[in-house]
Protein backbone atom coordinates (compact mmCIF):
# COMPACT_ATOMS: atom_id res chain seq x y z
CA UNK A 1 0.00 0.00 0.00
CA UNK A 2 1.12 3.54 -0.71
CA UNK A 3 2.67 5.57 2.12
CA UNK A 4 -0.27 7.56 3.51
CA UNK A 5 1.95 10.61 3.89
CA UNK A 6 2.65 10.91 0.18
CA UNK A 7 0.27 12.19 -2.49
CA UNK A 8 -1.75 9.36 -3.99
CA UNK A 9 -1.50 9.34 -7.78
CA UNK A 10 -1.67 13.08 -8.30
CA UNK A 11 -3.42 14.33 -11.39
CA UNK A 12 -6.71 13.86 -13.17
CA UNK A 13 -9.66 12.18 -11.52
CA UNK A 14 -9.50 8.82 -13.29
CA UNK A 15 -7.44 6.88 -15.79
CA UNK A 16 -10.23 5.17 -17.71
CA UNK A 17 -12.29 8.10 -19.01
CA UNK A 18 -15.99 8.67 -18.50
CA UNK A 19 -18.49 5.85 -18.08
CA UNK A 20 -21.17 5.88 -20.76
CA UNK A 21 -22.62 2.36 -20.79
CA UNK A 22 -26.40 2.67 -21.12
CA UNK A 23 -27.05 0.07 -18.43
CA UNK A 24 -24.71 -0.11 -15.41
CA UNK A 25 -26.94 -2.18 -13.15
CA UNK A 26 -25.22 -5.15 -11.57
CA UNK A 27 -25.26 -7.42 -8.53
CA UNK A 28 -23.95 -6.40 -5.12
CA UNK A 29 -21.21 -9.02 -5.33
CA UNK A 30 -19.99 -7.56 -8.63
CA UNK A 31 -19.85 -4.10 -7.09
CA UNK A 32 -17.75 -5.39 -4.22
CA UNK A 33 -15.40 -7.14 -6.66
CA UNK A 34 -14.41 -3.72 -8.04
CA UNK A 35 -12.62 -2.95 -4.75
CA UNK A 36 -9.16 -4.50 -4.46
CA UNK A 37 -6.83 -5.16 -1.54
CA UNK A 38 -4.86 -2.02 -0.69
CA UNK A 39 -7.26 0.41 -2.39
CA UNK A 40 -7.88 3.89 -1.08
CA UNK A 41 -11.64 4.09 -0.54
CA UNK A 42 -13.86 7.13 0.04
CA UNK A 43 -17.03 6.08 1.86
CA UNK A 44 -20.09 8.24 1.26
CA UNK A 45 -22.73 9.47 3.66
CA UNK A 46 -21.78 10.40 7.18
CA UNK A 47 -22.26 9.71 10.89
CA UNK A 48 -25.57 7.78 11.08
CA UNK A 49 -27.05 8.63 7.68
CA UNK A 50 -26.89 7.17 4.17
CA UNK A 51 -23.77 5.09 4.58
CA UNK A 52 -23.26 2.27 2.00
CA UNK A 53 -23.48 -0.51 4.56
CA UNK A 54 -24.61 -3.31 2.23
CA UNK A 55 -21.53 -2.81 0.03
CA UNK A 56 -19.26 -2.70 3.07
CA UNK A 57 -20.69 -5.96 4.37
CA UNK A 58 -20.06 -7.49 0.93
CA UNK A 59 -16.42 -6.32 1.12
CA UNK A 60 -15.99 -8.08 4.45
CA UNK A 61 -17.48 -11.28 3.03
CA UNK A 62 -14.79 -11.10 0.34
CA UNK A 63 -12.13 -10.81 3.10
CA UNK A 64 -10.76 -7.60 1.59
CA UNK A 65 -7.62 -6.32 3.31
CA UNK A 66 -5.29 -3.32 3.48
CA UNK A 67 -7.79 -0.57 2.68
CA UNK A 68 -6.99 3.07 3.31
CA UNK A 69 -10.21 4.83 4.36
CA UNK A 70 -10.49 8.56 3.69
CA UNK A 71 -13.39 10.73 4.79
CA UNK A 72 -14.75 13.31 7.17
CA UNK A 73 -17.26 12.37 9.89
CA UNK A 74 -18.12 8.68 10.00
CA UNK A 75 -19.35 6.06 12.42
CA UNK A 76 -20.52 2.45 12.14
CA UNK A 77 -19.27 2.14 8.55
CA UNK A 78 -15.57 2.63 9.29
CA UNK A 79 -15.90 0.89 12.66
CA UNK A 80 -17.34 -2.18 10.91
CA UNK A 81 -14.50 -2.27 8.38
CA UNK A 82 -11.97 -2.02 11.22
CA UNK A 83 -13.74 -4.73 13.21
CA UNK A 84 -13.66 -6.95 10.14
CA UNK A 85 -9.92 -6.46 9.62
CA UNK A 86 -10.27 -4.69 6.28
CA UNK A 87 -8.53 -1.38 7.08
CA UNK A 88 -4.80 -0.73 7.44
CA UNK A 89 -4.84 3.09 7.44
CA UNK A 90 -7.43 5.65 8.52
CA UNK A 91 -7.33 9.14 7.01
CA UNK A 92 -10.62 10.14 8.63
CA UNK A 93 -11.29 13.32 10.57
CA UNK A 94 -13.74 11.62 12.96
CA UNK A 95 -15.08 8.12 13.61
CA UNK A 96 -17.62 7.71 16.40
CA UNK A 97 -21.23 7.22 17.40
CA UNK A 98 -21.81 10.80 18.58
CA UNK A 99 -23.90 11.47 21.69
CA UNK A 100 -25.94 8.26 21.42
CA UNK A 101 -23.20 5.70 22.13
CA UNK A 102 -19.86 7.49 22.09
CA UNK A 103 -16.50 6.45 20.71
CA UNK A 104 -16.20 3.73 18.05
CA UNK A 105 -14.86 0.61 19.85
CA UNK A 106 -13.43 -1.37 16.93
CA UNK A 107 -11.84 1.73 15.42
CA UNK A 108 -10.27 2.71 18.73
CA UNK A 109 -8.85 -0.76 19.39
CA UNK A 110 -7.43 -1.04 15.89
CA UNK A 111 -5.77 2.37 16.06
CA UNK A 112 -4.40 1.93 19.59
CA UNK A 113 -2.97 -1.50 18.77
CA UNK A 114 -1.26 -0.25 15.60
CA UNK A 115 -3.31 -2.57 13.39
CA UNK A 116 -4.63 0.58 11.72
CA UNK A 117 -2.26 3.45 11.03
CA UNK A 118 -3.77 6.79 12.06
CA UNK A 119 -3.35 9.55 9.50
CA UNK A 120 -5.43 12.26 11.17
CA UNK A 121 -6.93 14.86 8.92
CA UNK A 122 -9.63 17.51 9.10
CA UNK A 123 -12.69 18.08 6.94
CA UNK A 124 -11.43 21.11 5.07
CA UNK A 125 -7.98 19.79 4.20
CA UNK A 126 -9.73 16.76 2.71
CA UNK A 127 -12.11 19.01 0.76
CA UNK A 128 -9.20 20.93 -0.73
CA UNK A 129 -7.25 17.77 -1.53
CA UNK A 130 -10.23 16.35 -3.39
CA UNK A 131 -10.76 19.65 -5.22
CA UNK A 132 -7.16 19.57 -6.38
CA UNK A 133 -7.67 16.08 -7.82
CA UNK A 134 -10.90 17.16 -9.53
CA UNK A 135 -9.15 20.14 -11.15
CA UNK A 136 -6.07 18.14 -12.15
CA UNK A 137 -3.85 20.25 -9.89
CA UNK A 138 -1.04 18.94 -7.69
CA UNK A 139 -2.17 20.90 -4.61
CA UNK A 140 -4.59 23.44 -3.15
CA UNK A 141 -4.03 26.15 -0.50
CA UNK A 142 -5.70 26.25 2.92
CA UNK A 143 -5.66 28.60 5.89
CA UNK A 144 -7.78 26.76 8.42
CA UNK A 145 -5.19 24.45 10.01
CA UNK A 146 -2.51 27.07 10.63
CA UNK A 147 -1.71 27.21 14.33
CA UNK A 148 -2.66 23.56 14.89
CA UNK A 149 -0.50 20.45 15.04
CA UNK A 150 -1.71 19.15 11.67
CA UNK A 151 1.32 20.49 9.75
CA UNK A 152 3.58 18.57 12.16
CA UNK A 153 1.58 15.39 11.54
CA UNK A 154 1.75 15.86 7.79
CA UNK A 155 5.24 16.64 6.49
CA UNK A 156 3.81 16.46 2.96
CA UNK A 157 1.98 19.75 3.65
CA UNK A 158 4.05 22.72 2.47
CA UNK A 159 3.95 26.45 3.19
CA UNK A 160 4.28 29.31 0.73
CA UNK A 161 4.06 33.07 0.83
CA UNK A 162 1.15 34.27 -1.28
CA UNK A 163 2.58 36.43 -4.12
CA UNK A 164 -0.51 38.67 -4.04
CA UNK A 165 -1.09 39.27 -0.32
CA UNK A 166 2.16 38.27 1.36
CA UNK A 167 0.24 35.93 3.67
CA UNK A 168 1.56 32.51 4.55
CA UNK A 169 -0.56 29.71 3.14
CA UNK A 170 -0.48 25.96 3.64
CA UNK A 171 -0.51 23.69 0.59
CA UNK A 172 -2.13 20.24 0.70
CA UNK A 173 -1.49 17.63 -2.03
CA UNK A 174 -4.15 16.28 -4.37
CA UNK A 175 -5.97 13.17 -3.22
CA UNK A 176 -7.56 10.81 -5.77
CA UNK A 177 -9.18 7.78 -4.10
CA UNK A 178 -9.22 4.53 -6.02
CA UNK A 179 -12.90 3.89 -5.34
CA UNK A 180 -15.77 6.00 -4.02
CA UNK A 181 -18.45 3.85 -2.37
CA UNK A 182 -21.82 5.61 -2.21
CA UNK A 183 -25.45 5.01 -1.31
CA UNK A 184 -28.22 7.17 -2.75
CA UNK A 185 -31.98 7.17 -2.53
CA UNK A 186 -32.57 7.02 -6.27
CA UNK A 187 -30.69 6.09 -9.43
CA UNK A 188 -31.39 5.16 -13.03
CA UNK A 189 -30.01 2.33 -15.16
CA UNK A 190 -27.38 4.58 -16.73
CA UNK A 191 -25.92 5.50 -13.33
CA UNK A 192 -27.36 8.94 -12.60
CA UNK A 193 -27.84 9.34 -8.84
CA UNK A 194 -30.29 11.45 -6.86
CA UNK A 195 -29.36 12.14 -3.22
CA UNK A 196 -32.05 13.50 -0.92
CA UNK A 197 -30.82 15.71 1.89
CA UNK A 198 -27.21 16.74 2.53
CA UNK A 199 -24.83 15.12 0.00
CA UNK A 200 -21.99 15.43 2.54
CA UNK A 201 -18.80 14.80 0.48
CA UNK A 202 -20.33 12.38 -1.98
CA UNK A 203 -20.18 14.68 -5.01
CA UNK A 204 -16.52 15.52 -4.41
CA UNK A 205 -15.76 11.83 -3.83
CA UNK A 206 -17.43 10.96 -7.14
CA UNK A 207 -15.54 13.63 -9.07
CA UNK A 208 -12.14 12.93 -7.52
CA UNK A 209 -12.15 9.11 -7.45
CA UNK A 210 -11.01 6.83 -10.23
CA UNK A 211 -14.10 4.69 -9.99
CA UNK A 212 -17.48 5.05 -8.30
CA UNK A 213 -19.69 2.21 -7.15
CA UNK A 214 -23.13 2.91 -5.75
CA UNK A 215 -26.14 1.26 -4.19
CA UNK A 216 -29.57 2.86 -4.37
CA UNK A 217 -32.87 2.29 -2.61
CA UNK A 218 -34.70 2.14 -5.91
CA UNK A 219 -33.92 2.43 -9.61
CA UNK A 220 -36.29 4.69 -11.53
CA UNK A 221 -36.39 6.26 -14.97
CA UNK A 222 -34.25 9.29 -15.78
CA UNK A 223 -37.45 11.29 -16.20
CA UNK A 224 -38.50 10.36 -12.69
CA UNK A 225 -35.13 11.53 -11.32
CA UNK A 226 -35.78 14.93 -12.90
CA UNK A 227 -39.27 15.03 -11.37
CA UNK A 228 -37.81 14.25 -7.96
CA UNK A 229 -35.62 17.33 -8.14
CA UNK A 230 -32.78 16.56 -10.50
CA UNK A 231 -29.56 14.59 -10.69
CA UNK A 232 -26.98 14.96 -7.91
CA UNK A 233 -24.21 12.84 -9.45
CA UNK A 234 -24.22 12.46 -13.27
CA UNK A 235 -23.95 9.03 -14.88
CA UNK A 236 -20.49 9.55 -16.37
CA UNK A 237 -18.85 9.48 -12.94
CA UNK A 238 -20.50 6.18 -11.94
CA UNK A 239 -18.90 2.85 -12.83
CA UNK A 240 -21.69 0.55 -11.66
CA UNK A 241 -24.70 0.48 -9.35
CA UNK A 242 -27.08 -1.97 -7.70
CA UNK A 243 -30.63 -1.60 -6.40
CA UNK A 244 -30.44 -2.52 -2.70
CA UNK A 245 -33.45 -1.58 -0.57
CA UNK A 246 -32.32 -0.87 3.01
CA UNK A 247 -28.78 -0.71 1.61
CA UNK A 248 -27.79 1.87 4.23
CA UNK A 249 -29.20 -0.03 7.23
CA UNK A 250 -28.67 0.44 10.15
CA UNK A 251 -27.99 4.09 9.24
CA UNK A 252 -30.85 6.27 8.06
CA UNK A 253 -31.88 6.89 4.47
CA UNK A 254 -34.70 9.42 4.42
CA UNK A 255 -37.43 9.46 3.22
CA UNK A 256 -37.35 5.65 3.21
CA UNK A 257 -36.29 4.83 6.77
CA UNK A 258 -34.82 6.22 9.97
CA UNK A 259 -31.68 5.24 11.86
CA UNK A 260 -32.07 1.87 13.59
CA UNK A 261 -31.18 2.58 17.18
CA UNK A 262 -31.81 -0.91 18.63
CA UNK A 263 -29.67 -2.56 15.94
CA UNK A 264 -26.92 0.01 16.48
CA UNK A 265 -27.06 -0.60 20.22
CA UNK A 266 -26.72 -4.34 19.61
CA UNK A 267 -23.75 -3.64 17.33
CA UNK A 268 -22.15 -1.30 19.87
CA UNK A 269 -22.43 -3.76 22.74
CA UNK A 270 -20.86 -6.49 20.61
CA UNK A 271 -18.02 -4.21 19.50
CA UNK A 272 -17.39 -2.98 23.04
CA UNK A 273 -17.06 -6.58 24.21
CA UNK A 274 -13.86 -7.14 22.24
CA UNK A 275 -12.87 -8.85 18.98
CA UNK A 276 -14.10 -12.34 19.86
CA UNK A 277 -17.49 -11.16 21.05
CA UNK A 278 -17.84 -8.86 18.05
CA UNK A 279 -17.10 -11.72 15.70
CA UNK A 280 -19.55 -14.08 17.41
CA UNK A 281 -22.37 -11.64 18.12
CA UNK A 282 -22.24 -9.43 15.05
CA UNK A 283 -19.92 -10.42 12.21
CA UNK A 284 -21.14 -14.00 12.09
CA UNK A 285 -24.91 -13.41 12.23
CA UNK A 286 -25.08 -10.19 10.22
CA UNK A 287 -22.11 -10.31 7.81
CA UNK A 288 -20.51 -13.69 7.15
CA UNK A 289 -23.67 -15.59 8.02
CA UNK A 290 -25.62 -13.69 5.35
CA UNK A 291 -24.39 -14.76 1.90
CA UNK A 292 -26.14 -11.85 0.18
CA UNK A 293 -28.27 -8.78 0.82
CA UNK A 294 -31.51 -10.74 0.65
CA UNK A 295 -30.28 -12.94 3.50
CA UNK A 296 -29.39 -9.84 5.52
CA UNK A 297 -32.90 -8.43 5.02
CA UNK A 298 -34.37 -11.73 6.12
CA UNK A 299 -32.09 -11.71 9.18
CA UNK A 300 -33.23 -8.27 10.37
CA UNK A 301 -36.85 -9.03 9.49
CA UNK A 302 -39.67 -7.32 7.62
CA UNK A 303 -40.91 -5.81 10.89
CA UNK A 304 -37.71 -3.75 11.01
CA UNK A 305 -38.48 -2.16 7.66
CA UNK A 306 -42.01 -1.25 8.76
CA UNK A 307 -40.82 0.09 12.09
CA UNK A 308 -38.13 2.33 10.56
CA UNK A 309 -40.51 3.59 7.86
CA UNK A 310 -42.93 4.74 10.57
CA UNK A 311 -40.88 7.88 11.20
CA UNK A 312 -42.98 9.80 8.65
CA UNK A 313 -46.18 9.41 10.67
CA UNK A 314 -45.29 12.50 12.68
CA UNK A 315 -43.04 13.94 15.36
CA UNK A 316 -44.13 11.47 18.03
CA UNK A 317 -43.42 8.56 15.68
CA UNK A 318 -39.87 9.54 14.79
CA UNK A 319 -39.07 10.59 18.36
CA UNK A 320 -40.13 7.14 19.59
CA UNK A 321 -37.59 5.49 17.29
CA UNK A 322 -34.77 7.17 19.20
CA UNK A 323 -36.00 6.02 22.59
CA UNK A 324 -36.04 2.33 21.73
CA UNK A 325 -33.97 -0.08 23.75
CA UNK A 326 -31.95 -3.06 22.53
CA UNK A 327 -33.98 -6.00 21.26
CA UNK A 328 -32.67 -9.48 20.55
Amino acid sequence: MNDPRTPHREGPRRDDGIHTRPDKRTRLEDLAALVKDGDMIAVGGGLSSREPMAILRALLRRRIRGLRAVGSAHGIDIDLLCGGGAVSCSSESYVGFEQDFGIAPNYRRACESGEVKVDDSCCYTLVQQLRAAVLGLPFMPVRSVRGTSFPELHPEYKTITCPYTGQELLLVPALAPDVAILHAQYGDAQGNLRIEGPPVMDLLFAKASRSVIASVETIVSTERLIELGGITIPYFYVTALAELPLGAHPTACYPFYAYDRPHTALYYEAARGGPERFSADYLQPFVHGCPDHAAYLARIGEATRRRLASWSAGEAAWMSLYREEVTA
